[in-house]
C-alpha cells in the first residue's frame, strides 16, 4: 500500500541537530557538541566538534525568515 505524498509546504522536520557523528580521528561515531560559529544577515552558521577530540565534523546553517522590506 502506498502512502499518500504530504501536501505541498507541509514539513515533516523543520531542522535536524546531529548528536553523534563519525570522526574520522577517533575512527568511530562519537557524541557532538554545537557550536554558534558566525551570526550571518540570512541566518546563523553552527559547527560540530566532536566532544573527545575537538575535531570539526561539520557545519549547520539555521536560515531565518525576514519579513520583506518596502521602501
Amino acid at each position: 500500500m502506498r502512502r499518500a505524498a504530504p501536501p505541498p509546504g507541509d514539513k515533516q522536520f523543520d531542522s535536524f541537530r546531529a548528536s553523534s557523528l563519525y570522526c574520522p580521528r577517533c575512527q568511530k561515531a562519537q557524541p557532538v557538541d554545537e557550536r554558534l560559529l558566525l551570526i550571518l544577515p540570512d541566518g546563523e552558521l553552527y559547527e560540530y566538534l566532536c566532544q573527545f577530540c575537538w575535531t570539526q565534523l561539520g557545519k549547520r546553517k539555521v536560515q531565518q525568515e525576514r519579513p520583506a522590506l518596502i521602501l
